[in-house]
């Protein structure tokens, strides 16, 4: 196979994962879908996209996912979305380092698909404002505007309106049990509280919140509920999404650490510190740096 030639500044670009630092379900609409509250927070631990040079017309993924077919992929599909806009673009190939677990609750998917969005937007010249390239990224799922936008934010609606917030960037220790837990199946859970009564961001940020999908994941899958319970002797245990990772505010990352080191072998821990602004913004500058278009 002959040499890729990178397309724009050799440098990954970060897809970062992201806590749900409470999550209320309020509502219903006649579509189906959930109505939310939740606040967004990004991680430091990242998943890493790079994209290489190919012929005009070709997108393809080059990482090796054998549980994701290339058609139901996120990240190819936001980039042929984008392409529609992008006439005479060169192709490109997709490769995705993964490090943030699959249906953990982190947002690993929806980011990665942002963080094509953002790049590609970049690398082809096209220059679309981020709320027309969240726009985008709704069509294929609700968590990506946020990793689009690239702040900590408050979120309604179905995840899609977005007040920025700062909350405090904390070290979190987050455990991903030896399960997966799908997101349709716990919204589609007759026991889901769907009437959690609405709260503001000063009530949120004074009294804190919850997860209204932590019950129905507990229940159905117990070694998120063994996990939940573990980690909540080193303090409030939290479910972020729909599961299956939880996490516990550390006072520090070496006290993080030293309970990471407690960890069931079964389990896989992650000391991760929390973010309001998402480290993908920071390389997108590092593109523009260099001037529009450079990937053409």
């Amino acid at each position: 196979m002959s040499v890729l030639e990178p397309l724009g500044r050799p440098e990954p670009w970060p897809a970062p994962g992201k806590l749900n630092l409470f999550l209320h379900v309020v509502g219903r609409r006649a579509d189906g879908y959930h109505l939310l509250q939740t606040a967004f927070q990004f991680i430091d631990l990242c998943d890493e996209c790079r994209f290489w040079l190919r012929p005009s017309g070709v997108i393809e993924r080059l990482s090796d996912l054998p549980e994701v077919p290339p058609e139901a992929d996120l990240c190819v599909r936001a980039a042929r979305l984008l392409a529609t806009r992008a006439s005479g673009a060169p192709g490109v190939a997709i490769d995705v380092r993964k490090r943030l677990p699959m249906q953990g609750g982190v947002g690993g998917g929806s980011s990665d698909a942002a963080t094509v969005l953002v790049a590609l937007n970049e690398l082809w010249g096209l220059r679309l404002p981020d709320d027309e390239l969240a726009a985008l990224g709704l069509t294929l799922g609700a968590d990506i505007p946020v990793f689009v936008h690239g702040r900590a934010a408050w979120a309604e609606g179905v995840g899609e309106r977005l007040t920025p917030v700062d909350f405090p960037e904390r070290a979190w220790l987050l455990v991903r049990p030896d399960a997966r837990v799908g997101t349709a199946e716990i919204f589609k859970a007759p026991e889901l509280t769907r009437d959690s009564p609405a709260i503001t961001i000063p009530g949120f940020l004074q009294a804190g919140g919850r997860n209204d999908c932590e019950p129905v994941v507990r229940r159905r899958f117990p070694a998120v509920a063994e996990a939940l319970d573990w980690l909540g002797r080193f303090g409030p245990a939290r479910l972020t999404g729909t599961g299956s990772c939880v996490y516990a505010e550390m006072p520090d990352e070496a006290q993080a650490r030293e309970a990471l080191g407690r960890l069931p072998e079964r389990w896989t821990g992650y000391v991760v510190r929390g973010l309001n602004r998402s480290p993908l913004l920071a390389r997108r500058q590092l593109e523009r740096d260099d001037g529009p278009g450079t990937g053409r």
